[in-house]
């Protein structure tokens, strides 16, 4: 089984910035893809940024320039730097990995439980 356990989100003032970490921990024997996504209240869930193994990286267009996405393979742990956050950026903010359990096991996509990001105008 795998875990992954997000933290950093919180109340801000629009303008201000925050942190986001996923930590991963159970059965990692190796972690792919690694991303960042959010759903708002009554929208669908949607791609923030995403980072592979070997650090490449995409991002959302409303989020280009001022959201950056990094890990740290070796602590199974994966940020979100938000700079310049807007009332818009408001939502619950979801870590999902791709992640094979052993050597000979299938990738799955594991979820963690979400943290609430909300930035006042």
């Amino acid at each position: 089984q795998v875990h992954l356990v997000e933290s950093g989100g919180g109340l801000v003032q629009a303008g201000g910035s925050l942190r986001l970490s996923c930590a991963a921990s159970g059965s990692t024997f190796s972690i792919n893809d690694m991303a960042w996504y959010r759903q708002a209240p009554g929208k669908q869930r949607d791609l923030v940024a995403r980072i592979t193994s070997d650090g490449t990286t995409n991002y959302a267009d409303s989020v280009k320039g001022r959201f950056t996405i990094s890990r740290e393979n070796a602590k199974n742990t994966m940020y979100l730097q938000m700079n310049s956050l807007k009332p818009e950026d408001t939502a619950v903010y979801y870590c999902n990995a791709l992640v094979k359990a052993s050597i000979s096991s299938v990738q799955y996509s594991y979820w963690g439980q979400g943290t609430q990001v909300t930035v006042s105008s």
